[in-house]
């Protein structure tokens, strides 16, 4: 399972991800809105963990491929959040790229792909995405995708410790659009 866009290619998982990934996960910048960044192993591990859940799945945290400019930039796509929260059950749509790759528009190109494709092949009523709550370039990529924002979704994440500056997090939606037809338009 591929999905294309203009600029990427969202693919399965190569064993050649796995050096730059690692980089990426381990890159401050990147990792300033997660608890922390991750070791070598813990960085195998996501990625293995990734392409195991596109096997039982189908779907899941594709590989990003920029053809022509880089063979891996990170990922974008869906997981299911492994704790208990107010919003579960759901899918939730998330990214991560190789600063080298930001302000480009990537990952709302990506991120714009994958909705397409949760709603109209996997048929999922609702998507959601979550960052804490100052990550001011996640939110406006959810923003651009059109995600909707309410304050009283705001929740602590429960995998982090109470007093950690990065558990305040926000939750945004978007629904799937019911098909329009003549007979439910208005004039």
């Amino acid at each position: 399972m591929e999905i294309r866009t203009e600029h990427l290619l969202l693919r399965r998982w190569r064993p050649s991800d796995l050096d730059p990934f690692a980089a990426l996960n381990a890159d401050p910048r990147v990792v300033e809105y997660l608890p922390s960044s991750l070791s070598r192993a813990q960085s195998d591990e996501l990625a293995q963990r990734a392409d195991l859940y596109i096997d039982q799945h189908g779907y899941g945290l594709w590989a990003a491929e920029i053809p022509g400019v880089t063979p891996f930039a990170g990922f974008i796509g869906f997981s299911t959040p492994r704790y208990e929260a107010p919003f579960q059950p759901c899918t939730e749509i998330g990214w991560r790229l190789d600063v080298e790759h930001w302000g480009k528009g990537y990952a709302t190109e990506g991120a714009r792909a994958v909705l397409a494709h949760g709603f109209e092949v996997l048929q999922l009523d609702e998507i959601v995405s979550i960052t804490t709550i100052g990550n001011i370039r996640s939110r406006r990529v959810m923003e651009k995708l059109g995600m909707t924002y309410d304050p009283a979704d705001d929740f602590d994440h429960p995998l982090l410790p109470e007093g950690h500056p990065l558990r305040p997090h926000v939750l945004y939606r978007i629904r799937r659009q019911a098909p329009t037809t003549t007979s439910n338009l208005r004039r």
